[in-house]
């Protein structure tokens, strides 16, 4: 029977460059100019750091555009709402990159395809969801489906099998 899994990945490296891409802009543009702006990445977390709070706003919208250009779906960043006071008036803020399908969208993803009556079947695998179908139509009527469906988080549809 052919299956397929939906998985929420994100390139590292990609995100790496758009880092680096991103202290690059801040370091030779004149605005930041003699400022402490930068980001700085911890795996899978990414903290911006800035003079004040609307230099923290301009790199973080530098690296948005950045992650864009690289490919990176910005959805899966978790931007944190709390601003920090670091020493002075410095401020940072952390920013988190959502890897795999959550537990809650996974179900929700389960219950979309039961409610549908598609001739699916959904499993949760941990971060990944597992679609199983009689006919390779079925699955891309279903992968169709999720991606007009669930539009608020990047899912990526992979090990398609016959």
């Amino acid at each position: 029977m052919p299956t397929f899994d939906i998985v929420s990945e994100v390139d590292k490296t990609e995100v790496k460059n758009a880092v680096e891409q991103t202290n690059k802009e801040v370091g030779t543009r004149f605005d930041f100019k003699g400022s402490d702006a930068r980001i700085t990445q911890a795996e899978l977390v990414l903290t911006v750091h800035a003079d004040n709070e609307f230099q923290l706003d301009q790199v973080q919208d530098i690296l948005n555009g950045k992650l864009t250009k690289r490919g990176v779906d910005i959805k899966c960043l978790e931007i944190s709402e709390k601003i920090e006071k670091v020493s002075g008036n410095k401020v940072k803020r952390d920013c988190t990159i959502k890897v795999g399908v959550e537990i809650e969208l996974a179900k929700k993803i389960v219950k979309l395809f039961k409610d549908s009556k598609m001739k699916v079947q959904a499993s949760i695998q941990g971060d990944t969801v597992r679609v199983t179908g009689k006919s390779r139509d079925d699955l891309q009527e279903a992968i169709a489906f999720t991606k007009k469906s669930i539009t608020d988080f990047p899912l990526q549809f992979q090990n398609f099998r016959d």
